[in-house]
């Protein structure tokens, strides 16, 4: 990744931000810091770093986000009454719920989520699947970007030879990340597992 940056610069740093987009695990944070650490001795400017950095989060939000339209309501019911959804227990009636809650929090959930590691890029998909108005989706997607892309990048530049300090802190940062939605995750498990040994018992 720092090889490509290196050599290809803003247009570099353009496409790895489109495909870390599409493929969370690859870390934005490493590509936004040492783009930043190399404002600092190259002729790269800050604010075109950051510019190219934000086009490819949008793009590659809109990929996914395109995908999540293809994804209709019809074909993720089609999965559930499939053999795979029956062995996981999928219900329609939680995929309704969960729709319900995206479309009374799509607005904040698509800004919010940018600054969340990975749930950044997966978003874009329910944002997709419940029809958001793309027009809004690009606004809100761009200007979380901006802002996550600003302050790493930033922090990368006054880290200078250090940026790949910025990069253990974020590490850090994701780990608890990763400890609260699991905590979420089993306190959602737990409920919907309370609620489905009392609904068995009426």
């Amino acid at each position: 990744m720092l090889d490509i940056i290196n050599e290809f610069g803003y247009i570099g740093i353009f496409l790895l931000i489109t495909i870390e987009n599409l493929f969370p695990p690859i870390p934005s944070e490493v590509i936004l810091t040492f783009g930043g650490f190399l404002t600092t001795f190259s002729g790269m400017g800050y604010w075109q770093v950051v510019i190219s950095a934000t086009m490819g989060s949008v793009l590659g939000a809109i990929i996914l986000y395109s995908i999540g339209r293809v994804l209709s309501i019809e074909r993720i019911y089609g999965i559930i009454d499939s053999n795979i959804g029956k062995k996981l227990h999928l219900k329609k009636d939680d995929v309704k719920k969960a729709g319900k809650w995206f479309n009374r929090y799509e607005n904040k959930a698509v800004f919010i989520c940018r600054f969340v590691p990975i749930v950044r890029s997966l978003i874009s998909i329910p944002a997709g699947i419940s029809k958001m108005k793309m027009g809004f989706f690009v606004s809100l997607t761009a200007l979380g970007s901006f802002i996550w892309n600003a302050i790493l990048i930033y922090l990368g530049g006054v880290a200078g030879k250090a940026w790949h300090n910025i990069v253990d802190y974020m590490d850090f940062y994701t780990r608890i990340v990763f400890i609260i939605f699991i905590i979420i995750g089993l306190i959602f498990a737990a409920i919907f597992v309370k609620r489905r040994l009392i609904n068995n018992r009426d």
